[in-house]
Order: C-alpha cells, then structure tokens, then sequence
C-alpha cells in the first residue's frame, strides 16, 4: 500500500519520531533555562531592542517550552510547528542579524541565522505533513492521522 498523506510507514513513523525527539532537544532545554533564568532572558531581550521584553520573554517560554513539549509527543503538531516555524524565523533576523554583527562575531551570527532557516523549514515540514504515526495526533485519529485506524482494522478479533 503507498502511503498516504493520512497513513505512514513504519519508516516513516520512525523517521518523524526522531526529527520530533531532535527538534525537541533544542526548544525544551533552552525554553526551561528561559523560564528559571527568566530575568536573564528579560535583560538579554531588552538588550537586543525588542518591545515588551516581558512579553517576549514570556512567548519564548510558550513557543521553546510548552511548544517543544508538545511537539515532542505530537500533539496538535500540525499548527504547534507552525508556530514554532514562525517565532524562530522571526527571531532570526532580531537576534542573528550577521549583516550587522561586527567582525568578531560576523561567522557565528551567520551560522546561527541560517540555522534558524533550516529549522523553520523542518517545522514547516511538520506543519505540512504532521507528526506521523506514532503520535498522540494519530491516537486520537486527527488531521495528524497515522495509523490508527488501519491498524485497528487489521487487528481486531473477529
């Protein structure tokens, strides 16, 4: 059977499982630090210009934290990727702006930057096609989809 947008491969299931695990890996530690260092990121983000730091902190927590854990599980993936794409492609360009940074820090500024890039466009990709089979969005059966329900009907007692 060729998957659909809807049913995924054991590979596929796997697949996307580690890119969650992965991107998890670097939203939830940095999202926790913000949050028990959080006057630290208020002072980092005024530093930087930003409106609101309080706000902004306070988003950062949600998007890199809440967001992450969520992801992390695959609930909601869909539109908690979305997010997320959005915050890391927008705060690329207020805290990696390397076209500014002086000499120094020109590489790390431009490395950083397009890593955020390369992150959106893998959050985007869940956005797109969800957080696979084995996901809390395939148990409870949503636009997420995976498995379940082709698995159940293979495998019911008759």
């Amino acid at each position: 059977m060729q998957p659909t947008p809807t049913t995924y491969t054991p590979a596929q299931n796997a697949a996307t499982l580690i890119g969650r695990v992965l991107i998890a890996l670097l939203f939830v530690p940095s999202g926790f630090g913000k949050l028990i260092g959080f006057s630290g990121t208020v002072g980092y983000i005024t530093s930087a210009g930003v409106p609101l730091p309080e706000v902004a902190a306070g988003i950062a927590v949600l998007v890199e934290l809440v967001f992450g854990l969520l992801l992390l599980v695959g609930w909601q993936t869909r539109w908690v990727a979305l997010c997320m794409a959005v915050f890391t492609f927008v705060i690329s360009f207020v805290f990696h702006n390397f076209w500014a940074a002086d000499a120094a820090h020109h590489m790390s500024q431009y490395l950083n930057f397009y890593k955020n890039m390369a992150i959106s466009g893998g959050l985007l990709a869940f956005a797109a096609f969800g957080a696979g089979g084995w996901s809390f969005d395939a148990l409870r059966g949503g636009v997420a989809g995976g498995n379940r329900n082709q698995y159940f009907n293979q495998h019911r007692t008759q």
